[in-house]
């Protein structure tokens, strides 16, 4: 049975209307679904709330209830007759402003008409996701486990970034009396990867080289996120220096154009410099010492 919709609006039986509907539209406000995602004791109460007022907010309706006519939930005792047409109980009676309170409070209207009620969107959902670096940039199907236990399954779009908010209509709350349910928002969240980085739309990458490719040049091996590709490597290059290859980055969200991957060398000494080696050098750097440009 429903609670006594005065005590469930902290009333006393004298309220006047005016007073009724200022305890509606404070405590809609501070129960309202969108004010208090993910917690279910708020919705609850927020339905109990905005039954109360289906009753007190219509005069014809609190007369009845007044008369015990009607129930707490709006259900009539017995069958009875106004003088001059139904009432509540059996039948259209005056218009309340359950519409008008909505309106004001959330910009939401309810149906309107002899003895209307309302009907509210769902409240929307929020879950997280947490993808591998190259799902994130290839696009990926995956399934959210819902805390309720229920499973959710979306596309990630190809080129997602980490936080970025993914939208499913109509996969949130249920809506209240034959209101749209609301949406699922899920955060994205993008696991590191150990060799790859995203910068906007570039994905960077140090690369080793060894000293005679440095010194010599040629052509290395490189892993984009599409696969392996060719660089060339100019002779005499320089540990830090950067290549770019185009098209090879994540795809922006927006526009659909995709970055560029960022290919940075670093020289790699071998783990031991055998003797024919350091000799070289030696010799070497008798007749072509040079300033490598340090600060």
């Amino acid at each position: 049975m429903a609670d006594d919709p005065y005590s469930t609006l902290g009333l006393q039986r004298t309220a006047t209307e005016d007073e009724i509907r200022r305890a509606f539209r404070r405590l809609a406000k501070e129960l309202h679904p969108d004010v208090n995602p993910n917690n279910p004791e708020a919705m609850e109460r927020f339905k109990r709330v905005s039954g109360a007022y289906e009753i007190l907010g219509d005069p014809a309706r609190r007369q009845a209830y007044d008369r015990g006519e009607i129930d707490a939930s709006g259900e009539p005792r017995r069958t009875y007759q106004h003088a001059g047409g139904r009432g509540p109980a059996g039948g259209p009676g005056p218009e309340f402003g359950f519409g008008d309170v909505f309106s004001d409070l959330f910009g939401q209207r309810g149906p309107r008409g002899p003895g209307a009620g309302f009907s509210m969107r769902g409240q929307d959902m929020r879950y997280t996701l947490d993808v591998d670096f190259m799902e994130a940039v290839l696009g990926a199907k995956k399934r959210v486990t819902m805390p309720e236990g229920g499973q959710l399954d979306l596309n990630v779009p190809e080129g997602v970034t980490d936080g970025q908010v993914l939208r499913l209509k109509g996969k949130g709350g249920p809506g209240i009396r034959g209101g749209e349910a609301g949406d699922a928002l899920v955060e994205v969240r993008v696991r590191p990867h150990p060799h790859f980085k995203r910068q906007g739309d570039d994905i960077l990458l140090d690369v080793p080289i060894a000293i005679d490719e440095a010194v010599l040049g040629g052509k290395i091996e490189v892993p984009t996120a599409v696969g392996r590709v060719s660089l060339t490597l100019p002779k005499g290059t320089s540990s830090g220096r950067a290549f770019r290859l185009k098209g090879k980055g994540a795809r922006n969200s927006s526009t659909g154009a995709y970055g560029d991957q960022i290919i940075t060398v670093r020289i790699a000494l071998p783990d031991t410099i055998d003797d024919s080696l350091a000799y070289f050098l030696t010799e070497w750097r008798k007749k072509n010492a040079y300033d490598p440009g340090r600060p």
